[in-house]
């Protein structure tokens, strides 16, 4: 190591008030040290801030003598430590290893929780470098807010020794604990979505509207059980559609207008659309449902784009038990995907979709981001990440979102 150069970390911990960090780095600059990492957090008005420096070893006697002098005065705790060129070598490289983003979300989060997560983290050979929580502070009293959420973020480096047991793990945990987790490559792609595609039925409401319809025509029992044996990826998606859509025959249209106005709408959807409308995302509806639904969607929260299947009406205003063009199933929400990553000039891996039935899994699979939606088993089972536990906007934590951006 060089005779005229020295590293040294310092740490400090204390009451947090405005002006610290600026008298610390202050009293570094005044002694023309160079910062070679910094990292600060605050918790309930509690500072902790590191920060590494380079010196002059003829200096770091004085600035460790002004930083002591500074702390007491600011009555924060310092501690130092002098780091030597090999350990400084060793930190830079590991820097060139993976990173990974793991988000834990639900209701509300447990120390449990935390434990298993950093120990399976731990396990897979991972080193945690930041914890962020993305949401609001917690109530103290679960019964003033039912609906509250919680979301803490992970920000891990390293090469995972077995990724399908990583994930594995995970899931187990979530299912046993009752939180959702997620796991993303921390990749430029991940930080700049730009599209994201959501299925209708059972997503964005919470019903299917062919089974509405169905109640309405008498055959609500029947339509049903075809609807449920489709979702679990018993049947074929078109074969069912056509059953399903030949048993409506003879319903009048007037009930789809009376219908679409009371839609169960899926917890957090206005959040959810607000947010992407307010960061210029386009959205997009891609449903094996009706056309008629989708469109009242898009009027009233602003979707970008509507694909789903078309009724036909005779002239008697009635349906027929037809339907108009090609049904838009598994394969064809892939296609458009596809295509509307096209349109919007975006890579694949800048995409999003979101559904929760079998024949959402083609274009969960195809998005950057697929994400199962209180999911059917299958689904949850396949998809690269899941929510179960709470609302759609749920969807904003995965993306990195912290409730103060969303709030202001």
């Amino acid at each position: 190591m060089s005779t005229n150069r020295e590293l040294i970390l310092i740490n400090i911990s204390g009451p947090d008030k405005s002006g610290i960090t600026a008298e610390l780095t202050g009293i570094l600059a005044r002694h023309d040290a160079d910062i070679l990492d910094i990292g600060q957090a605050d918790i309930h008005h509690t500072l902790s801030l590191g920060i590494l420096f380079k010196t002059d070893s003829r200096r770091s006697g004085e600035i460790l003598k002004e930083l002591l002098f500074k702390t007491n005065d600011l009555n924060v705790k310092v501690s130092f430590n002098i780091i030597s060129e090999e350990e400084y070598n060793s930190w830079v490289s590991r820097q060139g290893k993976n990173r990974y983003i793991v988000t834990i979300l639900g209701r509300k989060i447990t120390a449990r929780q935390i434990s298993a997560v950093s120990g399976i983290i731990s396990e897979q050979g991972l080193n945690i470098e930041t914890i962020t929580r993305l949401t609001g502070r917690m109530p103290l009293d679960e019964r003033e807010q039912p609906a509250a959420k919680g979301c803490v973020e992970f920000s891990v480096r390293g090469n995972i020794k077995d990724k399908e047991k990583m994930q594995s793990d995970f899931m187990h945990l979530a299912s046993e604990l009752n939180f959702d987790i997620s796991m993303q490559e921390d990749t430029m792609y991940r930080r700049s979505r730009r599209l994201i595609c959501f299925d209708m039925d059972s997503t964005l409401i919470r019903t299917e509207v062919i089974d509405e319809l169905a109640d309405r025509a008498g055959v609500g029992e029947e339509v049903r059980r075809i609807t449920e044996s489709a979702m679990r990826g018993e049947i074929d998606f078109k074969e069912s559609f056509t059953q399903r859509v030949k048993l409506l025959k003879g319903l009048d249209v007037s009930v789809m207008k009376d219908i679409a106005e009371k839609l169960p709408i899926t917890e957090g959807v206005e959040r959810l659309m607000e947010v992407l409308k307010r960061s210029g995302y386009k959205t997009a509806i891609l449903s094996g449902g009706f056309t008629y639904f989708g469109n009242y969607l898009k009027q009233r929260f602003g979707f970008d784009y509507v694909y789903a299947n078309e009724l036909e009406i005779g002239e008697d205003g009635k349906l027929t038990g037809n339907y108009v063009g090609d049904i838009v199933d598994g394969q064809r929400k892939r296609e458009l995907l596809r295509l509307l990553a096209q349109v919007e000039n975006i890579n694949i891996a800048q995409t999003i979709a979101v559904g929760d039935g079998a024949n959402d899994l083609p274009m969960l699979s195809e998005a950057g981001l697929g994400i199962a939606f209180h999911a059917k088993p299958k689904v949850k089972a396949e998809a690269q990440q899941s929510i179960s536990t709470i609302g759609i906007d749920g969807v904003l934590y995965f993306l990195g979102f912290k409730d103060s951006y969303i709030k202001s």
